[in-house]
């Protein structure tokens, strides 16, 4: 699986919440969003393919969102 760069993580935490974030705790909100997105793309993926479709779009995340959470 990639990874989500740490950088990216504090540069949003910055720009959004105007705090710094340690590369620790960069590092563990990187972690929790790769689980999740992991999550929901496998979701995606699995209602992609309940509809016959090779490819994931919008509606599939969407509907995560609204009833895959479990």
């Amino acid at each position: 699986m990639g990874r989500i760069s740490r950088d990216a993580i504090r540069k949003l935490v910055k720009k959004h919440f105007d705090v710094s974030v340690t590369a620790g705790g960069a590092e563990e909100i990187a972690k929790i969003l790769e689980n999740e997105a992991e999550k929901i793309a496998s979701y995606a993926v699995k209602n992609a393919k309940k509809d016959s479709r090779d490819k994931v779009i919008k509606k599939d995340i969407k509907d995560y969102v609204i009833k895959g959470r479990r």
